[in-house]
């Protein structure tokens, strides 16, 4: 009978929050993009996938500094953070979008 190798699960690559406020665009920029989506105005590929990943990004680092904000209840932040990045915007948040920030330190 074959033995059983250990295996372990190897662990995903966290990626940094930090690095990735670096890569967005620039806030001048974010706001514009923000007024095109909001008054349905055309947006190129290029635009729209920039939005949407400043959008993470900004959401990511919402959850990240109400979790451990002490005058916060534990899972408030992301209903809160939902609200102010995307709703209020009168965005669709995407899919899954609470899981993927789990990906970021």
């Amino acid at each position: 009978m074959p033995k059983k190798k250990n295996t372990k699960k190897k662990r995903k690559p966290k990626y940094s929050l930090k690095n990735s406020k670096k890569r967005i665009v620039s806030k001048k920029k974010y706001q514009e993009l923000i007024k095109k989506r909001q008054h349905h105005k055309k947006l190129s590929l290029k635009e729209r996938k920039q939005l949407d990943e400043a959008l993470f990004i900004n959401y990511c680092s919402c959850i990240k500094s109400l979790k451990y904000d002490s005058k916060v209840k534990d899972y408030l932040e992301y209903p809160v953070c939902m609200s102010s990045i995307y709703k209020k915007r009168g965005f669709k948040s995407p899919k899954g979008v609470t899981v993927r920030c789990s990906k970021y330190k």
